[in-house]
């Protein structure tokens, strides 16, 4: 029996894990690193006890650690979350040895699963579907490269353990296998501690759907329903929806049927993923199971009704599954999108640092509650104010939305991140807006390969087109008059000497290298009451609504009778004095003039930034993992110089031009900062 639960994690899903706990009565025990002092799991727990340092090497992945605080506490069961140690079969073994309640699967369920090698020759055994690979015990790179050579390409590296797309590489052609084992192997290492690889023939063009299924201890098991998660970058998930666009009863039947079998063949328990890649003719080869809680569990809790984490405990804990496959209904859409501390427009370099703004839209389902449906969440362990440090992953929220259909989930999801507010840091907000923009993931028509071949030169902020370009034009010289209003009213002058409000404004939006773009706005009177304004922009008129206060970021109201969130804040990199207007990921800065100063404006040189191409500089802050260079050296373009590690990930620097190494400023093992130096060319 279960009466304390100790959540062996951090985050959200430690967030997540205590709600459910709690509403079934169960006292919690939270664990922290130095690092989290001051994070929301700590406070929402009964208890929280600090284990260590901030990397993850000196606390969370501390397994002797945590059941030591377990007994101390008297917790008698622990919730790995995912991540860490969820997957790791040495602590789910020294849990049971310690009596403690592991609430996930057997040891032995996580060894044969964790092994993808080993998994997949047991799926083999079961009559599973698996794609083509190698799987054998030598790891020489000569019998890699061999083998690789008998599959052919492109194929895929992987670390037999662990997951979440690290220790994992494309290659193209033979030329790149050997730099993407060495780099593959060290990832693995690093990461989960075992750089065996295995090799498999990569499925183009294919989808990733994954079957959640549920076992217990009684012999029960039963699959909940299928996860899309084929919008992926760098095989890291970006956007997961439920159901999947492609599948139709009969596949997610089948798919079902062969989750569950696999399940079975190895004695599981509790929540599961079996997860498939699926080809252009929808058939589908088993990739891996992960014995964890999956990080888009909320979508299958919205279109089921199911609180998965309540299940894994009710299993955890001995007791029979509540449901069969006959109870498990499915209701309309859901979508989740993984908000991630990355600049997009940076080639999606880590970005840490202190949340300045964290405002999520307002919520209207639950963790933990997932009967109320049809709305938004947000499963989230951050607050404003708080610290997204350099030692974890990226994610510091998911956003979730219910809907009755796909176009309707795709809609709520739109204006969701139209109305996310973050600010310190970056985030990928604007990209997950272009993807549900993008007509390819808007018909259901893509696959792996989407985002590669769409983004393939980066994102960039003309990559968000927006439906109406002139309504954020039209935005700015609303915020602009409403300013102006306000002051003329507080100047406190003499008639004749006040702040003049004025209606003709030239919104001038600032563009790359000074190429600005000037545009015309009248702004008619505010109709005798301020927030209410007609704005014609050309041959358009706005009829603007909107009672947010000048220094919200968040700008909410209608505009021709139809609502709107929309995000508005002054200054921006560029300019301390121009307006940041953003909406459904479009995002211009725009400097709201007279007439006549934006023609005196127009005469003022363009400054150039510095010429920095003999430098190489950090991107982001991080460990220095290795420098592949040194003074002397002669480097083409191309040429890997070196190895940054920020969030759990490698980041290689290549060289941008031919070059004599001059100078290696930093050294390795060293913590950077952005923009540091690294190597300086002649």
């Amino acid at each position: 029996m279960i009466h304390k639960i100790l959540i062996a994690n951090r985050g959200e899903i430690a967030c997540r894990v205590i709600r459910t706990a709690r509403k079934l009565g169960y006292r919690t025990v939270a664990v922290y690193s130095e690092a989290d002092a001051r994070a929301p799991h700590v406070d929402l727990a009964d208890e929280a006890v600090c284990i260590g340092g901030a990397p993850a090497s000196e606390s969370y992945l501390r397994g002797e650690r945590l059941i030591e605080v377990a007994k101390q506490t008297g917790a008698n069961a622990i919730h790995p979350g995912y991540g860490f140690l969820s997957e790791n079969a040495g602590f789910a073994q020294a849990c049971a040895d310690a009596g403690v309640i592991f609430i996930g699967p057997p040891p032995e369920a996580i060894r044969v699963m964790g092994d993808k090698a080993g998994a997949k020759a047991r799926m083999i055994e079961a009559k599973v579907p698996t794609a083509p690979g190698y799987l054998g015990e030598d790891q020489s790179d000569e019998r890699l490269l061999d083998e690789a050579e008998r599959l052919g390409y492109p194929l895929l590296v992987k670390a037999v353990s662990g997951g979440g797309g690290r220790g994992m590489r494309l290659v193209h052609q033979r030329g790149e296998l050997a730099q993407a084992i060495v780099s593959a192997r060290r990832e693995a290492q690093s990461a989960f501690g075992d750089g065996t690889l295995m090799l498999e023939r990569l499925i183009l063009n294919g989808r990733h759907i994954e079957i959640q299924v549920f076992a217990d201890a009684h012999g029960n098991a039963v699959y909940v329903g299928e996860r899309d998660c084929t919008s992926q970058r760098r095989r890291q998930k970006v956007i997961e929806e439920a159901p999947s666009p492609v599948v139709s009863p009969e596949m997610r039947a089948n798919m079902g049927k062969d989750a569950v079998a696999a399940a079975l063949a190895v004695g599981y328990r509790g929540a599961g993923t079996i997860e498939f890649i699926v080809d252009d003719k929808l058939n589908y080869y088993f990739l891996e199971m992960n014995t964890r809680l999956q990080v888009e569990h909320p979508v299958t809790e919205c279109i089921t009704g199911l609180d998965l984490v309540e299940l894994m405990i009710r299993v955890a804990a001995g007791e029979k599954l509540p449901i069969t496959q006959a109870d498990v209904k499915r209701q309309g859409w859901a979508i989740e999108c993984r908000i991630n501390a990355e600049d997009p427009f940076r080639n999606f370099l880590p970005s840490t640092g202190r949340l300045v703004r964290f405002q999520p839209p307002p919520e209207s389902m639950f963790a933990s509650d997932t009967q109320r449906l049809q709305g938004v969440r947000v499963d989230t362990g951050v607050t404003e104010g708080g610290e997204i440090p350099m030692y974890y992953d990226s994610m510091i929220a998911k956003l979730i939305v219910h809907g009755k259909d796909r176009n309707d989930a795709i809609a709520k999801m739109r204006e969701a991140l139209n109305g996310f507010v973050i600010r310190g840091i970056s985030s990928n907000i604007p990209f997950q807006a272009a993807l549900l923009a993008h007509p390819k993931f808007v018909s259901g028509q893509f696959n792996t390969g989407f985002i590669a071949e769409h983004y393939a030169k980066g994102f960039r902020a003309e990559d968000v087109p927006h439906d109406d370009p002139d309504f954020l034009v039209a935005l700015a010289a609303f915020v602009r008059r409403k300013s102006r209003e306000r002051a003329a009213a507080l100047s406190g002058q003499l008639p004749g000497y006040d702040v003049q409000i004025g209606q003709d404004y030239t919104v001038v939006v600032l563009g790359a290298q000074g190429n600005n773009r000037h545009v015309q706005a009248h702004v008619d009177e505010f109709r005798g009451k301020s927030g209410v304004a007609a704005i014609r922009v050309g041959d358009k008129t706005y009829d603007i609504v909107s009672h947010s206060r000048l220094n919200d970021v968040k700008i909410t109201g209608t505009v021709n009778g139809k609502p709107f969130v929309a995000q508005v804040e002054r200054g921006t990199v560029k300019n301390p004095l121009a307006l940041q207007v953003q909406h459904n990921g479009t995002r211009i800065e725009a400097l709201v003039m007279s007439p006549r100063m934006a023609e005196l404006h127009q005469l003022m040189p363009y400054k150039a930034p510095p010429d920095m191409s003999r430098f190489v500089l950090s991107p982001m802050p991080g460990l220095l993992v290795d420098v592949s260079v040194q003074p002397g050296q002669k480097v083409q373009a191309g040429e890997r110089v070196a190895v940054i590690e920020a969030m759990k990930m490698e980041n290689i620097l290549f060289a941008a031009q031919d070059g004599v190494v001059k100078k290696v400023v930093a050294s390795k093992g060293e913590s950077l900062t952005v923009d540091q130096m690294i190597v300086e060319f002649e």
